[in-house]
């Protein structure tokens, strides 16, 4: 049986690309980090890669919050405020299940992240559903805006 975690996609299985882990016992999330260099100009977004894709359960998802330290000192948020990777995201056929994060720059100066710069915090979560739900059957068909606008 496959077990809940992150692999690194194909295009970049040859970029050193750091598996994320937890960095104390009671952390919640594992930290994610740009898997190369970009530079975000100020009041402005830009995509920012990671390398990587996660397993999970059908009933799990991987929530992605920036790393306060980011948010703080740099002015970077996540364009979507927490980023949500539904289970069936991992190995779409559009992007091979990558995670990537839009960012924003608050601030006034463009900002550098370096590749492994850790960027965000994925933290995997278990989901509810209504009890009277219809029976849903259908599945993705891509990465980004594959279920709808």
């Amino acid at each position: 049986m496959k077990k809940r975690g992150f692999e690194v996609i194909t295009k970049y299985k040859e970029a050193n690309i750091t598996i994320p882990a937890r960095k104390t016992k009671a952390s919640a999330g594992y930290d994610l980090e740009a898997a190369e260099t970009v530079v975000i100009p100020a009041k402005s977004s830009k995509v920012v890669p990671t390398g990587l894709k996660a397993y999970m359960l059908e009933d799990e998802y991987l929530a992605i919050h920036i790393r306060s330290s980011l948010a703080f000192k740099q002015g970077i948020r996540l364009l979507n405020s927490v980023g949500v990777v539904d289970a069936d995201y991992y190995n779409n056929p559009d992007n091979e299940g990558h995670i990537m994060m839009g960012l924003y720059n608050f601030g006034d100066k463009d900002v550098e992240l370096v590749k492994g710069t850790r960027i965000a915090q994925g933290i995997f979560s278990k989901y509810l559903t209504i009890d009277d739900e219809d029976v849903v059957t259908a599945e993705r068909t891509g990465g980004f805006g594959s279920t709808g606008v």
